[in-house]
């Protein structure tokens, strides 16, 4: 097994907070990531595909129809939006990195299914340098 990553980035401000809550609880809960004026971040995703390389071509994947693909189905949804109001996948959702990197799965998972050879492996989205999260694809289960 082969695997394959690329990595593209976007620029995408959010606000943490649960409509439920009251904004001391809020704060409490997200700190200055609360802030009803939003904040943004530079993010970066890495998405690794897994597979073996075919023998007319060598490569799992051609790289420049992964990053096409990722574009098309992800980053041009997300780069320069505010995530709690522009991003139709994330409505209703709190945009922690968590629910993103689980919806980004949901969106590239469909779009990979046309290539037989290649497989969702990974994703990983970094917010910030110090701050990243990483997705399996394995279903979540609220305790």
């Amino acid at each position: 097994m082969v695997y394959l990553c690329r990595r593209e980035s976007f620029q995408a401000a959010h606000r943490l907070f649960n409509p439920a809550w009251s904004d001391a609880e809020n704060e409490e809960a997200f700190g200055v990531c609360a802030n009803p004026n939003w904040h943004g971040h530079n993010f970066e995703l890495i998405v690794t595909v897994k597979g073996q390389p075919l023998p007319e071509t060598g490569c799992v994947i051609d790289l420049k129809r992964l990053s096409r693909i990722i574009r098309q189905e992800v980053i041009e949804r997300l780069d320069h939006k505010n995530l709690n109001l522009d991003v139709d996948f994330l409505q209703g959702k709190i945009p922690s990195c968590e629910i993103i990197v689980i919806e980004i799965w949901k969106i590239l998972a469909q779009a990979l299914r046309p290539y037989a050879n290649v497989q969702l492996h990974a994703l990983k989205l970094i917010e910030t340098k110090n701050n990243f999260v990483e997705y399996f694809g394995e279903p979540v289960v609220a305790q």
